[in-house]
């Protein structure tokens, strides 16, 4: 199947003769498709919907073992703005690269094929760019558990919803620095001529390639932060998605991999503030995760957890910042400790005891300025009185 052409913006003879007639900007949309013959269809149906109809998308079938490429050939037959590449399996890095080498556009975007994209995302992202010029646009999305608990659903995560809780065009990273913290690939627009001149591309053959990209972004761009929602974040309840499986070495591998990419681009832009905010508040953002997963793991995972805390945060740590005034809550900063003191049976312990808490905090001493851990979790006098303090 043939796309028609679209046009460079300086292909522009007609819209210079008469402005009426100047063109709708377009959108290349990248869907990298493995094993989400059972959600595919909802995302290139939200992608169907679109009210910004200047659009063309390539549905990467990488080596999938189901049906997917099937279905996604179904919707090319009934729309032309789709293609469909059918490879090897390669992962999802390569996968987007593969469909951003063919896809065409203004502007580029990515949507995984089990999400969903509001009827407005691709209108409201293209009217911020053209309004802006800025090289790319961070906007919000909405986390939607497959089966919520009592009481939750569909709700913006608060970590996101402090990122971009004010409008912001035209900045640079150097004005809000904590926005490293919004990683992800699909709640943003990228300017193409940005995108081929920083020659950005995602890391393949590891998990979470969203961030050392993502990273790159923020900081070689000026960008716009907004906090519409663009994107559905459909949490599966299978326990079958990449940040479901926290727990493997290789996960933990491939984390500690793209963390170390990420810092790299972060030392080498060389702003110390910068620095500090993203080893502080933005590198150790999922370590708690880690932490929890502490009781279950086997050796070969303990000795990669320590290693890499050590690695970052630890005396000689690259990020020249430890844990102590992170993001990290008081309970976690000590649970970091204890791995780091290679003291596995007592983080192991701890860990438990701060889990059945439920999400209650550890009782505090009664000064209300240290944490208060009971006797039976933690030997009287077995950690200095420095590690149990709220705050530094």
């Amino acid at each position: 199947m043939k796309w028609p052409r679209i046009r460079r913006p300086d292909d522009r003879t007609e819209s210079r003769r008469d402005p009426a007639a100047r063109r709708s900007p377009t959108v290349g949309v990248v869907v990298p498709a493995w094993g989400v013959e059972q959600w595919l269809p909802a995302t290139l149906d939200s992608l169907l919907a679109q009210t910004h109809t200047a659009w063309q998308a390539v549905v990467v079938d990488d080596g999938s073992p189901d049906r997917s490429g099937e279905i996604a050939e179904a919707y090319a037959a009934r729309d032309d703005r789709i293609r469909v590449l059918h490879t090897d399996n390669g992962g999802l890095g390569a996968a987007r690269n593969r469909g951003t080498a063919l896809v065409e556009g203004d502007y580029l975007s990515f949507v995984d094929s089990d999400d969903v994209l509001p009827p407005d995302a691709l209108a409201h992202q293209v009217g911020l760019l053209e309004a802006s010029g800025s090289d790319f646009v961070a906007s919000c999305l909405l986390r939607v558990e497959a089966a919520p608990p009592a009481g939750a659903g569909a709700v913006v995560p608060r970590w996101m919803a402090r990122l971009h809780a004010d409008e912001r065009t035209g900045i640079r990273v150097e004005e809000h620095p904590e926005i490293l913290g919004d990683v992800f690939a699909h709640n943003k627009m990228f300017r193409r001529s940005f995108w081929e001149t920083e020659q950005l591309a995602w890391p393949e053959g590891v998990r979470y390639e969203d961030q050392p990209t993502t990273t790159r972004a923020f900081l070689a761009g000026r960008f716009d932060v907004t906090g519409h929602v663009v994107y559905h974040w459909q949490v599966r309840e299978d326990g079958s998605s990449i940040t479901q499986q926290r727990g493997s070495l290789t996960d933990l591998h491939d984390r500690w991999a793209t963390k170390r990419m990420s810092l790299t681009s972060v030392l080498e832009h060389g702003d110390a503030a910068v620095t500090r905010v993203f080893a502080t508040r933005v590198l150790p953002g999922d370590l708690w995760v880690y932490l929890h997963a502490v009781p279950e793991c086997d050796d070969a995972w303990w000795e990669s957890l320590r290693a890499g805390i050590d690695e970052f945060w630890g005396p000689e740590g690259r990020t020249g910042h430890d844990l102590t005034g992170s993001i990290l809550s008081p309970a976690m900063r000590l649970a970091a400790w204890l791995v780091t003191e290679d003291r596995r049976d007592d983080a192991a312990a701890f860990v438990t005891y701060v889990k059945g808490l439920a999400g209650r905090p550890v009782p505090r001493t009664p000064d209300g300025r240290a944490l208060d851990v009971p006797a039976d979790v933690l030997a009287p006098g077995s950690v200095p009185h420095a590690r149990l303090l709220l705050a530094p």
